[in-house]
């Protein structure tokens, strides 16, 4: 008998849109001989639903479908609840494989809910979801480590209704240009590059509209370099390096997923010694957060002087047609197929 999979897609977050791309990829790409996948879609107001096939993920008809589906926390229960017209159906559920991208997906939370009722979920568990999700604290355990990162200041969007003394606390620590970005959101959503006064206001505002944490941080001169990290602990294993080729100033969210001229490069080249350190600094912080299944770690490579700066870790990344993680797996000799099966068989080795 087939194991049911449950894909959860969609979301609350600002990367709604993005989910749902990277699920129809997760989906067609699952082993349909050992798995049956259970289409579960959360709409932007928070309404769980029942999705019938792909191509209503990718028309966006799921959006409008009457069957509600509740995952429920009672571990005897161990499913999915589908109420349609009053009446129940319970689907038990053999894994959760959450493609969900931002808050309320990848921080935790729904970890959290997969947790109680007791069902093996890819990907990484409550603690590292959420202190890989929360910028700030990310950089606070990355501190320890010792491994080289951006100088920042974290502002609370509380502050900003005494918006000069913000603007001086930065200004004290930080020259311009300076990088604004939500301390918990992901595609690049909210993020701002501002080179005066004036733009660090509107940058300010613009992501706290994503947060109430916020991040100020210098601006690093250099190449853009991610690392996908598959494993857990002792046994996480590095691939090898992909390079974003931004078509605008940054890797903006525009830049990501709208414009065409945005580039990425597998293995690229870099000085002696670096590519092994930015693997190694990849694994470490994976480790270090309590990394789980997969992870994608992003880093600088300052040319100005010729230091690796670790940026952030995603631990959903996109599964998108553009998107690095599933790329630089392939490089590997991973198929797309392969990955999500080792993903899979990886939930029932979760100590």
């Amino acid at each position: 008998m087939k194991k049911k999979v449950a894909v959860l897609f969609g979301g609350q977050s600002s990367e709604h849109d993005v989910s749902c791309v990277s699920a129809t990829t997760i989906i067609e790409h699952m082993n349909r001989d050992i798995y049956e996948p259970v289409l579960i879609g959360i709409r932007k107001d928070g309404r769980w639903l029942k999705a019938d096939s792909v191509d209503a993920i990718k028309d966006g008809s799921w959006r409008d479908g009457q069957v509600t589906a509740v995952i429920s926390p009672d571990r005897s229960q161990h499913g999915v609840i589908f109420l349609t017209d009053g009446k129940a159906e319970l689907v038990k559920l053999d894994y959760v494989f959450p493609v969900l991208h931002g808050l309320y997906g990848e921080d935790g939370t729904v970890q959290g809910l997969v947790e109680l009722a007791g069902i093996p979920y890819v990907g990484c568990g409550v603690l590292a979801s959420a202190v890989s999700m929360d910028k700030l604290y990310t950089k606070m355990i990355v501190d320890t480590l010792g491994i080289c990162q951006a100088a920042y200041v974290p502002v609370m969007s509380c502050e900003l209704a005494d918006m000069d003394a913000v603007i001086a606390g930065v200004e004290a620590k930080l020259a311009y240009p300076v990088f604004v970005k939500p301390s918990n959101a992901g595609s690049s959503q909210g993020v701002n590059k501002a080179h005066d006064r004036g733009e660090l206001i509107y940058a300010l505002t613009e992501a706290a509209k994503h947060d109430r944490k916020i991040l100020v941080e210098e601006t690093i001169v250099g190449r853009e370099i991610e690392c996908a990290v598959l494993g857990n602990g002792r046994e996480a294993a590095a691939s090898g390096l992909g390079e974003i080729l931004a078509a605008d100033e940054f890797y903006s969210y525009e830049a990501k997923y709208y414009n065409v001229e945005s580039k990425t490069v597998l293995g690229p080249e870099l000085p002696a010694g670096k590519t092994e350190e930015i693997r190694e600094n990849a694994c470490r912080i994976f480790r270090a957060v309590d990394g789980f299944g997969l992870s994608r770690v992003d880093f600088f490579y300052d040319t100005v002087n010729e230091r690796v700066v670790f940026n952030e870790i995603n631990t959903l990344p996109g599964f998108t047609s553009i998107s690095m993680y599933p790329m630089l797996w392939e490089k590997e000799g991973y198929s797309k197929k392969a990955l999500i099966d080792k993903l899979l068989e990886m939930t029932e080795t979760r100590g």
